[in-house]
C-alpha cells in the first residue's frame, strides 16, 4: 500500500481489509448528496472544467475524513437549498452520512461536522409572470 494514499485496516479472521480513506470520503459524499434540500458539497463548486468535460468529477471534494483507532471523523462542506432549514437538513446530512459509512465499512462514526458553506437558488423552477 505504498501509493501515498491513507487506508484503514481492519483485520480479519482471513486476513486484513484495507479501506481507503477515499473511500469513505465518497461514500460521505454520496449520502449527504441524496438528502432532501442539499444543493452540492461545498467543494464541488465551480470544479475544474477538465474534470468535468473528461468525466472525472471528483465527488469527495469537500469531504475531509479523519481515522483514529477504528473510529471516523468527518467534515462535510455543503450548500443549502434556498428556503429551507438549514439546521434540519444539517441535521439529516448528519445522520445520513454516519449510517452511510458505518454500513459500508463497519467502522464506528465518531462525528458528522457539517459546515454550510452557503445557499444555492434553484434556477430550473420558471417564475410565472402575469
Amino acid at each position: 500500500m505504498a501509493d501515498g494514499k491513507e487506508y484503514i485496516s481492519c483485520p480479519d479472521e482471513l486476513g486484513t481489509i484495507h479501506i481507503s480513506e477515499d473511500v469513505l470520503a465518497v461514500t460521505a459524499a454520496a449520502a449527504a448528496l441524496e438528502v432532501e434540500n442539499v444543493g452540492s458539497l461545498a467543494g464541488n463548486l465551480g470544479g475544474d472544467i477538465v474534470e468535468l468535460l473528461a468525466g472525472k468529477k471528483n465527488l469527495s471534494r469537500g469531504v475531509r475524513v479523519g481515522v483514529t483507532e477504528g473510529s471516523v471523523s468527518v467534515d462535510i462542506s455543503l450548500l443549502v437549498k434556498y428556503g429551507a432549514s438549514v439546521q434540519e437538513t444539517a441535521k439529516t446530512v448528519q445522520d445520513a452520512v454516519a449510517v452511510a459509512i458505518e454500513n459500508a465499512s463497519g467502522l464506528n462514526v465518531e462525528g458528522v461536522n457539517v459546515h454550510v458553506a452557503g445557499v444555492t437558488l434553484d434556477r430550473s423552477k420558471k417564475t410565472r409572470q402575469g
